[in-house]
């Protein structure tokens, strides 16, 4: 039998080896660790949010407004889905739509994600916007956007427990009057719980890195 010398174990290349062995093993494990861990980072959601985080323990009240077509439209019913409010109005000059423009851009940023959100607009100017008005002013966005109308006490309903402002003044010949209202998106998880509030600003590609995990829990 002829035993390999020591000079042989010396000069046998390095892929033969055991520690090279070792090395791959340990490489293996580590690229195996690292797919495990980003296939359940969204699970634990973002470092950080990109909007104010509310950890509300219940759902937000229920309410029944005036939709597309007339029809009513409750909360309740896009429970499963994650739900965006905004409280504008379709005469507003400025904040609304560069709002609609970024919840617009987020939900051509999810792509197909975008199925399980739903975009409310709650108008604070029933008197002038109408559901055929709101319908046409939200299809200029993206026509998957519901808009969402009433009395003013069935408004002011839904606003007060929301903290939400809105009080008419008058404007220009040109406007004819405008109405002060607070610019925030309100974000309900699937479970109709409040999470997130964004200021006005926040930009499409922000919404879409905080919504791609709610839509996932």
């Amino acid at each position: 039998m002829t035993e390999t010398t020591n000079d042989e174990q010396i000069k046998a290349p390095f892929w033969k080896s055991q520690l090279f062995r070792l090395a791959l093993i340990g490489l293996g494990i580590g690229v195996g660790i690292g797919a495990l861990f980003l296939a359940i980072r969204p699970l634990f959601g973002p470092s950080e949010w990109h909007g104010m985080e509310i950890q509300a323990s219940q759902p937000v009240t229920n309410f029944t407004l005036t939709g597309p077509g007339e029809q009513p439209v409750s909360l309740v019913d896009y429970r499963g889905e994650v739900v965006m409010l905004y409280f504008g109005y379709t005469f507003c000059p400025d904040v609304c739509p560069a709002t609609m423009v970024e919840l617009r851009d987020a939900m051509e940023i999810l792509g197909k994600r975008a199925e399980d959100v739903q975009v409310m607009m709650i108008s604070v100017d029933p008197e002038r916007d109408t559901p055929e008005i709101l319908e046409a002013y939200l299809a200029h966005f993206d026509e998957s956007f519901i808009g969402l109308t009433g009395t003013t006490d069935e408004i002011m309903a839904v606003t007060a427990p929301m903290g939400i402002f809105f009080e008419r003044h008058e404007g220009s010949a040109a406007s004819g009057y405008l109405v002060d209202h607070t610019a925030t998106v309100a974000v309900l998880d699937k479970e109709g719980k409040l999470r997130l509030i964004y200021p006005f600003g926040i930009t499409g590609a922000e919404m879409a890195a905080d919504l791609k995990y709610l839509v996932r829990e």
